[in-house]
């Protein structure tokens, strides 16, 4: 049985590199023999070498090639890749989801909708944080779900190294849910649900130049018409280009109109999400230069918008040149996005199936993401100037099975111990002599 790296492991290899245990120290070290995944859909490279110093990646790739720099660490072979990069979740804003004063996720009975904030309310300390952590995850988009309207609010994008401020960047994209759920929100009605949306973004548009005016001179009354002065405000950087526009929608006529908001709102960087039916648009979404955070295997119709599922709808998008990452479509469960990644790989096998081979999915939830969520370059790869985000596995990533056994966030070794494992490692031990009452650490 696989066993997961305890926190005196991790400080064994502090002491043996020469490092201090402080989690704020970024370590400079050098790690060799490496079947080295870049990140960028390119082969591995065996017999690789990562040189990580004051936080950076500084080298990767042969061995030949690579510069002095910090204690050597072998990983004997081992994959060595950069972190993944989970996107669209919650993480960090929940506890436990069905104690609603532990859950942050949603804010069904509050004012407002585009101006909520997720980054305000992330707990570093989650142990959903730590728990993915263990699982190879690096970074992530987080966001709250919507609640009454169909603007979730402004999704953060963070990392996962458990120390106090865990916000890379506050604000990062605005979130907004069409289909089923967007009609349910808006009024019962898909058509509602888009006019509302296309409101707002007027709405917005008319406060553009006007932002920081004091409440007292609120726009007219002819120009609001269902957003608050906050939630209007939060929806300027949208219009302009300079906040990412998220649109969950799964049927292909919603995609459809999704797109068709460039027409009217140039500036519009927009982003979709989920895209069961993107398949049968994708051409579309390819020469609109709209990328897709999509769903990665929803094989049957879950819902009347997703009657035109197929496991091949990511291999098909990325046939037709869409830019697409890979969502666990769970929202505390990203730990599983190795597997779905590998699942799309096995599929290449199927007769007439569009899969994906194994450096074009580890990409999808590597580099792609981090790309996406204007991190490209910074995160999801090794590469010199890239954050020192790497993971030591032992065994092959995509494999359902494997686990990290090492890793480094910013250039900082981290403990992976959680909830979880301090249960397995109480229980797997079947002497109930010395077993600790429940209510002990």
């Amino acid at each position: 049985m696989k066993r997961l790296p305890t926190f005196g492991a991790a400080n064994t290899l502090a002491l043996a590199l020469g490092l201090a245990a402080s989690p704020a120290l970024a370590q400079d070290v050098t790690i060799t023999n490496a079947k080295l995944v870049i990140g960028d859909g390119s082969a591995p490279i065996e017999g690789g070498t990562v040189v990580v110093k004051a936080g950076q990646i500084v080298y990767a790739g042969p061995a030949a090639g690579a510069p002095a720099g910090g204690a050597t660490l072998d990983a004997k072979g081992a994959y060595v890749t950069p972190g993944i990069f989970a996107t669209i979740t919650t993480l960090g804003l929940a506890d436990v989801g069905a104690v609603s004063q532990s859950n942050d996720a949603s804010a069904d009975k509050a004012p407002f909708s585009a101006s909520l904030d997720a980054s305000r309310a992330i707990n570093p300390t989650s142990q959903h944080i730590l728990v993915h952590k263990a699982a190879g995850i690096t970074r992530a988009a987080t966001t709250m779900q919507p609640g009454g309207s169909i603007f979730a609010g402004q999704g953060a994008i963070i990392d996962l190294d458990g120390d106090p401020n865990p916000i890379v960047q506050p604000r990062a994209f605005q979130m907004v849910v069409l289909g089923e759920a967007g009609a349910a929100a808006s009024g019962g009605s898909r058509a509602a649900a888009h006019v509302l949306l296309r409101a707002s973004l007027r709405e917005a548009q008319a406060l553009v130049g006007k932002t920081g005016i004091p409440e007292t001179t609120a726009i007219d009354k002819g120009d609001e018409v269902y957003l608050s002065r906050f939630d209007a405000e939060a929806l300027v950087p949208v219009v302009t280009g300079k906040q990412k526009l998220y649109v969950a929608a799964d049927r292909m006529a919603d995609i459809r109109a999704t797109l068709a908001l460039k027409q009217e709102f140039p500036k519009l960087d927009l982003v979709l999400v989920g895209a069961t039916e993107g398949w049968l648009v994708a051409n579309d979404i390819a020469a609109a230069g709209v990328p897709v955070i999509a769903n990665g295997l929803v094989d049957l119709p879950e819902s009347f918008e997703q009657l035109g599922a197929t496991q091949s709808n990511i291999g098909r998008m990325q046939r037709a040149g869409v830019k697409v990452a890979i969502n666990a479509a769970a929202d505390q469960n990203a730990r599983r996005l190795p597997q779905v990644a590998g699942n799309l790989v096995a599929l290449t096998r199927l007769p007439g199936a569009a899969g994906l081979t194994w450096d074009q999915a580890f990409a999808a939830i590597s580099s792609v993401p981090a790309d996406i969520s204007g991190m490209g370059g910074k995160a999801g790869v090794l590469k010199a100037g890239a954050l020192g985000d790497v993971v030591i596995w032992d065994g092959d990533p995509l494999e359902l099975g494997t686990v990290p056994t090492r890793v480094f966030i910013g250039g900082v070794q981290q403990d992976l111990t959680n909830h979880q494992t301090r249960l397995r490692d109480r229980y797997m031990d079947l002497d109930e002599s010395d077993r600790p009452k429940a209510y002990d650490w």
